[in-house]
């Protein structure tokens, strides 16, 4: 039978304990299993690292909802982005990011990747044409993600996924901004769906973890042997956590688009604001694609202000029910000055952010309360 979204997230992987009946998965803290004889695993399990009952349950639910082949949860977002990078790729590779990429991603493509042997071009994921000139003969992946951080592009993915495939290259989308539950990538021809799990799917700023999901049982079952043997997985604790927070994603995200959306209409009519970045306004770029890929347009919305940087600065700190801090997705409403915060790490680089840019990361509170701050921190 097919569940819909929300059935998937508070169901699968998540059933009633046999022995007690507990309708949630307990928290598994235990680092090795007894044994039913040499090489006799119970139901499969030996060792935390190699598996988790807790663990296994999330993985089960967050593939659910991706509608994907299998799941990974890892300790946190960057760790499921290098296993998956040295998983896929080789030194000698080549591997095209987008030209606005979250800042994390580019450090470890710069810094940490780049030595090992993997080269890689920031593109405008935006261009489909721009992005098939940039492919070369080493290209082995394209990195999307989609809408990006913190310039809010949209990317068609099943357009980029015609490219990479038709290069034998593999379709790697980074889902975090959209969550599950407002696309879903796997269907539109991506081969791995990334997740930094901290943000919409753990929802409650109070976890910090990465999923992977894998499109097909042989990607599977490769990603399986190597976060096993690197071994930066989620903990139990870590993912309860994050189980719990993905039940009510569904519900979590139709608020924050709520209020995102009234949050941009706000910034439109604002003499402050220079330039509103949210892919659900009829004069953003990407507007029809994310409306063709996307449930709704999301809970981020990026602004520029007149005045430059340090007008930009001021704004940050003088909200007060926005919180100023880094990270997303949470209950609460959060602001920052990514070219100073998130993106510091691409200061130079052609990544680089304009230093009149704002990002607010929309919560789920009464949104008149919201409007309030904004109006007030803007003067």
């Amino acid at each position: 039978m097919n569940h819909g979204f929300e059935t998937l997230a508070i169901h699968a992987g998540q059933e009633a304990d046999p022995h007690t009946g507990a309708v949630v998965p307990p928290i598994y803290a235990v680092s090795t299993y007894k044994q039913d004889g040499v090489g006799g695993l119970r139901a499969g399990y030996e060792y935390s690292r190699s598996a988790n009952p807790t663990r296994t349950a999330l993985e089960e639910a967050i593939a659910a909802v991706e509608g994907g082949v299998r799941g990974f949860a890892f300790a946190s977002g960057l760790a499921a982005e290098d296993t998956l990078l040295r998983t896929v790729c080789r030194p000698g590779d080549h591997v095209l990011i987008p030209d606005d990429a979250y800042g994390g991603t580019y450090r470890l493509f710069a810094k940490v990747l780049e030595g090992w042997g993997l080269s890689f071009d920031p593109v405008p994921i935006g261009d489909v044409d721009a992005v098939r000139a940039a492919v070369r003969p080493q290209t082995r992946a394209i990195w999307v993600e989609t809408p990006t951080n913190p310039l809010l592009g949209i990317a068609d993915i099943a357009a980029l996924a015609d490219v990479a495939h038709d290069a034998g290259a593999l379709l790697l989308v980074d889902n975090t901004f959209a969550s599950p539950y407002l696309q879903q990538p796997l269907a539109l021809g991506a081969d791995v769906v990334i997740h930094s799990t901290t943000k919409y799917v753990g929802g409650h700023s109070d976890v910090v973890g990465g999923a992977l999901v894998a499109g097909s049982a042989d990607l599977g079952e490769r990603l399986a042997y190597h976060q096993n043997a690197m071994g930066a997985v989620a903990g139990p604790f870590d993912a309860w956590l994050t189980l719990r927070g993905l039940k009510t994603l569904g519900v979590r995200m139709d608020r924050h688009c709520d209020n995102a959306e009234r949050v941009a209409d706000l910034l439109l009519s604002h003499p402050k604001v220079t330039q509103v970045l949210y892919p659900g306004l009829p004069d953003h770029p990407g507007h029809e694609v994310a409306a063709k890929q996307m449930r709704r347009f999301g809970g981020m919305v990026s602004f520029r202000v007149a005045g430059g940087e340090e007008a930009a600065i001021e704004v940050c700190n003088r909200a007060r029910l926005f919180t100023l801090g880094e990270s997303l997705g949470g209950v609460e409403s959060l602001i920052e000055h990514p070219g100073r915060m998130t993106h510091a790490s691409a200061a130079g680089s052609p990544l680089e952010v304009p230093g009149d840019l704002v990002r607010l990361s929309v919560g789920i509170e009464t949104v008149d309360d919201l409007l309030a701050d904004l109006s007030e921190a803007l003067g």
